[in-house]
């Protein structure tokens, strides 16, 4: 079957827009292939810094002929009605229509519409042009004298050329007759800009992607990756260093280059006194290039690994000394900053953040970092933190905003305060909360451990979970602007992964409490912890654990303390695996559906102890015992935080839930029969709501 190549060459494409460029390519053809019936084999899409490219594989030949019945009016409809049929399905006479009798409706005209399919070489010479004009670039612009045209082409770099070839393996393909903005599409492309810049006439894909390698372009993005990273390595290597992998930075270099070359350069040992994350963030930001650290110190070393664009004739050395004077600038003004940084204290930058606004309702920066004051205090000690320590950690957290590394590399902050608090003489822990504080921010980021640094980084979450959810600022579908999900999981993570033991709704009441001319903390909204609900079962979840045991739990109420909540879903879903759980869930949801339904009959509860006296047999009598047994055995374990014990406990109800459902007619004859029955189910039910609530159990 025949292969679709499609070509858009360009002046270079940002790296940041490629991969999805790419993706958009493939999607947009694809779609509009499958839109007019043309049903491929494969595709894939390529992206260069100076072209895309999309090979579609298996396409037919043409489209599929199309036969169609359309009804139209009644028989002796208005003239009217009967004209517009016509119109609508190309007939010439309304003679040529069918008429098909309906039963209940009387005589109506049918059209037999056949439409013969096109050769698919014609429906891309029709779609293609349209997908050019309307490709989504974040960014566009128009250029040359077309520019001044209404209607002329908007691209993200000038366009110079198109291929379009369509055609079977075993023939030469024909090309799609089409042109873009006076474009004309052909089978023409260029290879690399500086070392193969004759014209190159391809046919299909294989050949395309031959020639250009020949012509010293790799095509595949991943191809270039690879060729990087492993020559990065082995030039480090050689000189006895590691290479500092980064995989965000590979992506962009390798939307930078269209043939990869590693060079090695070095910068002054000097440097060296400036904390690696400076160097790193210094060499990256400004040059895109790698850096390597020694694997006998586990420091940064003098030197970095640049990948450049073309093979020079003097072995990149020109390339190399460019490199090593721009970043010598850079890492000049970057220890020019460091050094102008020690020399202000931390707490002697904080008064700035009084003119500073942290939200317009919420308060100035140095409001804020008041109220993590205070609530790192109140936290401290339920987690094992020196409260002077804790508070003095909170005091500083926030001051290396204000520095100007920070300011210059808004990703190290926190990291910096570190080193400065470290400078200074601050204690371990405390220069640590810096750091850590802010962490963790995603589900791979470290959880801190030292309790100083838990104690800030939950106070800092909570305000902010408090803060946006007094003035009605939640998350909503996607959006998520103060990252308030990420706020509930990183606060979820610390008290999981510490084994912490906080009430977090309390703690979160009192964070309300010090929000500007906030007093009422009733007025923290009752689904906050229901929003921790949601995120803690989105933590479990990606555990293993099963959502709905999350709810069995959180519905019994009063469940905030976040550690016991997984202690109890780890247990509930060991227990439901075994037999005894599974039969005893399932006798508990028949025993709950037979109180639903016969409460909505009566339009009462059957709350209350049933009378011993009425027990007609003897399984009502062993059920009744076993649930008296169960209920202080469960109870007195689940006091103890034995969650384990509780559901051993739980089990012994088996036995005697499934002998009554086998032996005992529940609406007996017999009203108060009936009723003391239906208590003893509901007494089931109130059983094993010392564990979890069932009836919120899946299956």
């Amino acid at each position: 079957m025949p292969d679709l190549l499609l070509e858009l060459f360009s002046e270079e494409i940002p790296a940041r827009m490629q991969a999805k460029a790419a993706d958009d390519l493939r999607r947009m053809v694809t779609d509009k292939l499958v839109a007019e019936g043309l049903v491929y084999e494969g595709a894939k899409a390529f992206a260069t810094p100076r072209r895309l490219a999309l090979t579609v594989h298996g396409v037919p030949t043409r489209q599929s002929d199309l036969k169609e019945e359309r009804r139209g009016p009644r028989v002796g409809g208005p003239d009217a009605a009967i004209q517009g049929f016509l119109k609508a399905t190309g007939l010439a006479k309304i003679e040529d229509a069918k008429i098909q009798t309906d039963p209940k409706k009387g005589d109506f005209y049918i059209a037999l519409i056949e439409k013969p399919g096109r050769a698919t070489i014609d429906v891309l010479a029709e779609i293609l042009p349209v997908i050019i004009r309307t490709f989504p670039w974040p960014k566009s612009m128009r250029w040359g004298a077309r520019s001044t045209k209404s209607g002329s082409l908007s691209w993200v770099r000038p366009l110079h050329s198109i291929i379009a070839t369509f055609g079977p393996e075993t023939e030469d393909p024909d090309v799609v007759k089409f042109s873009v903005d006076g474009i004309e599409a052909g089978q023409t492309t260029f290879g690399h800009r500086f070392m193969a810049r004759s014209a190159i006439s391809v046919r299909r894909f294989e050949d395309y992607e031959a020639k250009l390698k020949a012509a010293k372009v790799v095509l595949d993005p991943q191809a270039r990756k690879d060729i990087i990273l492993a020559d990065a390595k082995e030039l480090a290597f050689a000189q006895g260093f590691d290479l500092v992998e980064d995989q965000a930075l590979l992506d962009e270099v390798a939307g930078l280059v269209e043939w990869p070359v590693a060079l090695m350069g070095s910068f002054d040992e000097e440097f060296l006194s400036i904390p690696d994350e400076v160097i790193r963030a210094t060499i990256r930001n400004n040059q895109k290039c790698f850096v390597v650290r020694d694997p006998k110190t586990g420091k940064l070393a003098n030197k970095f690994i640049l990948t450049a664009n073309i093979e020079a004739s003097d072995g990149g050395k020109v390339i190399v000394a460019g490199n090593e004077r721009v970043i010598r600038a850079r890492l000049s003004d970057a220890k020019f900053f460091y050094e102008t940084d020690l020399k202000t204290k931390l707490e002697d930058r904080l008064k700035k953040f009084d003119q500073i606004v942290f939200h317009e309702k919420l308060g100035t920066q140095a409001e804020r970092i008041k109220r993590i004051e205070r609530l790192t205090a109140e936290i401290a000690p339920l987690v094992g933190a020196d409260v002077a320590k804790a508070k003095r950690a909170a005091h500083l957290a926030k001051a290396d905003l204000l520095t100007e590394v920070v300011g210059e590399f808004p990703e190290l902050q926190g990291l910096m305060g570190k080193y400065y608090a470290q400078a200074q003489g601050e204690d371990a822990s405390v220069a640590a909360a810096s750091e850590d504080h802010y962490k963790p921010q995603g589900p791979t980021d470290r959880v801190p451990s030292d309790p100083v640094s838990a104690a800030v980084a939950l106070a800092d979450k909570l305000d902010t979970l408090a803060g946006f959810w007094a003035i009605d600022e939640k998350p909503t579908g996607s959006k998520d602007p103060y990252a308030l999900r990420r706020a509930a999981l990183g606060a979820i993570r610390l008290i999981v992964d510490n084994t912490l033991r906080l009430p977090i709704l309390n703690v979160a009441k009192s964070a309300l409490a010090g929000l500007p001319e906030t007093s009422d903390v009733e007025k923290l909204p009752g689904d906050l912890l229901s929003f921790f609900a949601d995120r803690l079962k989105v933590q479990l979840r990606d555990q293993g654990a099963r959502h709905d045991l999350v709810d069995a739990v959180f519905s019994l109420g009063g469940q905030d303390d976040l550690l016991l909540v997984v202690r109890r879903v780890e247990a509930l879903g060991k227990f439901l695996d075994t037999d005894d759980g599974k039969n005893l869930l399932a006798g508990t949801k028949r025993a709950s559906n037979i109180l639903s339904i016969e409460e909505k009959r009566d339009k009462r509860t059957f709350d209350g102890a049933p009378d011993a006296g009425l027990y007609r047999l003897d399984e009502e009598k062993a059920l009744a015992k076993a649930i008296e047994q169960v209920r202080s055995e469960a109870s007195a374990a689940v006091q103890k935080e034995d969650f384990a014990t509780a559901m051993s406990a739980m089990a012994k109800l088996r036995p005697a839930v499934d002998a009554f459902f086998d032996k005992v007619k529940v609406n007996d004859d017999e009203p108060a029969v009936r009723e003391n029955r239906l208590k003893l189910l509901n007494e089931i039910r109130a059983a094993t709501r010392a564990v979890a609530d069932f009836s919120k159990i899946e299956g």
